[in-house]
């Protein structure tokens, strides 16, 4: 049961959706005793405000007639003590800064938790009666409660919006720059790297109603502000001297307390000016997004120096037997077209990428007598080379960076019918790229000339693949792959 207090508390659920509209009602009848109303619509809802004093309304965003970010305009004009919780099936970032600033106390997406809800209800409603109890010793210390509650979600936001950033670090630029202007209000926002050696700035993004391309020349006076930042290593709000003219936020971007970077929102001063608490939001998102950017770069770092040592390792093999260095180039090639083929995103080509540079790294401990030998191996001989899937699996085996790669490895010697190495696995239980890398391996085997015996020709061994399809590989590799060459 939810416990409110003793004055029953009046709630408006505002949807044009019946179903979920009575839903709503039907929990809220179970769990406290409210007096509750519904309407379809916000026009709807706007009759019901004027005529009755609502604690809480729960609102749709999407509504014919009036949507629910009009209707909780209205409301704030009505009585800006009603909260007002909004719900939408097409959430964004956008969208949820713009509910919280009109006035919202919360914000969810559809679908949701009922029950997720009825907890919301609950907290703010609590927070409703703590306000109404002894308003002239409590008030002041119920408003701190309730703004602090919304920095907390504010600040959610912030971090779910610069966590959720992919790609490269000028998708991470471009949301940050696209965030800040959204939580302060800004008319433009501009983020210019800054080159500690030369002291020169560089833009990189502009964005707003008043944005000028990136290549912009910087200002006398804004190169003086930036300057003044990167020298105390402080924000700087700073307000015109003369009507008309642009107040400005100026907020320092730092790794490791290096400044790589300023970020500057600006808006004409007959608006609001930058608050404090603006600052304090920016702050919170550039300290984020610079963290972010930070791991990236380790991540990256540490990456690249682990994919290095593997590639010296490589290079060993290959200066033992020149045919695994050039088998080891064209299978990469041959993998990688096909898997253009296949339209196979970016992030998955990279690891099909290592794993076929890496895929024969197990060979390093194969000894020279039998990796090298002139003439057919024997059975004995050939159960040593069969080795190098697994031992090239507990090479990579203590870098968790490489998980993807090291079964792609250890399985590109598993048959389609379960009569490869070193496992047995059959069909879909092979990795994706495993069965990929298992038909380049073998085009490029057949198709190279070795001591005890001639290569086969690209046709022939087409045939080959194909008599195979359904026994050693994949059907749907063999298509694609043969497209690609």
């Amino acid at each position: 049961m939810i416990e409110t207090g003793k004055e029953r508390k009046n709630i408006l659920v505002v949807d044009d959706d019946a179903s979920l509209r009575g839903l709503i009602v039907d929990a809220l009848k179970q769990t406290g005793d409210f007096g509750i109303e519904e309407a379809s619509d916000g026009a709807e809802a706007l009759k019901a405000l004027k005529s009755r004093l609502y604690d809480l309304v729960i609102s749709d965003v999407q509504m014919p007639n009036m949507t629910g970010m009009e209707l909780l305009s209205k409301i704030r004009e009505i009585n800006p003590n009603i909260y007002v919780i909004m719900i939408t099936a097409f959430p964004s970032i956008g969208l949820s800064v713009s509910a919280m600033q009109t006035g919202a106390v919360d914000f969810l997406s559809k679908p949701f938790n009922i029950d997720d809800l009825l907890y919301k209800v609950q907290i703010y409603l609590r927070e409703k009666t703590i306000l109404s109890e002894d308003k002239l010793r409590h008030r002041a210390e119920s408003v701190r409660l309730s703004d602090k509650v919304r920095e907390l979600s504010k600040r959610s936001y912030i971090y779910d919006a610069i966590e959720s950033s992919a790609g490269n670090n000028d998708h991470i630029f471009q949301g940050m720059v696209d965030l800040a202007l959204k939580i302060a209000d800004g008319e433009r926002c501009a983020l210019f790297l800054y080159d500690e050696e030369s002291g020169e700035f560089h833009p990189k993004i502009t964005l707003g109603s008043a944005a000028v391309p990136v290549t912009e020349q910087i200002t006398p006076m804004t190169l003086s502000l930036y300057r003044q930042v990167v020298e105390r290593k402080e924000p700087l709000l700073f307000q015109p001297l003369h009507e008309g003219g642009s107040c400005m936020m100026c907020v320092p971007l730092t790794i490791r307390g290096k400044i790589f970077g300023i970020l500057s929102l600006s808006k004409k001063r007959n608006l609001v000016s930058f608050s404090e608490k603006d600052l304090h939001y920016i702050q919170s998102l550039t300290r984020r997004a610079s963290l972010n950017l930070e791991n990236r770069i380790l991540y990256e770092s540490l990456y690249d120096n682990i994919t290095d040592t593997f590639r010296a390792l490589v290079g060993s093999i290959q200066a033992r037997d020149h045919y695994t260095e050039i088998h080891s180039t064209h299978v990469t090639n041959f993998a990688l077209r096909t898997a253009e083929t296949m339209q196979c995103p970016a992030a998955d080509m990279e690891s099909l990428k290592i794993a076929a540079m890496l895929h024969d790294i197990g060979k390093i401990a194969i000894p020279d007598v039998i990796l090298l030998k002139p003439a057919e191996l024997t059975p004995a001989e050939y159960e040593v080379i069969k080795t190098h899937c697994r031992i090239g699996d507990d090479i990579l085996a203590p870098i968790l960076l490489f998980e993807t790669e090291r079964k792609i490895i250890r399985h590109h010697h598993e048959r389609w019918d379960g009569k490869g190495y070193p496992d047995g696995l059959a069909g879909e239980q092979i990795p994706f790229f495993a069965r990929l890398l298992a038909v380049a391996d073998a085009f490029d085997a057949m198709t190279t000339d070795r001591p005890y015996r001639k290569a086969m020709t690209r046709k022939e061994a087409v045939a080959e693949l194909k008599k195979n399809e359904g026994r050693q590989f994949d059907p749907q590799m063999v298509k694609p792959f043969v497209e690609s060459l």
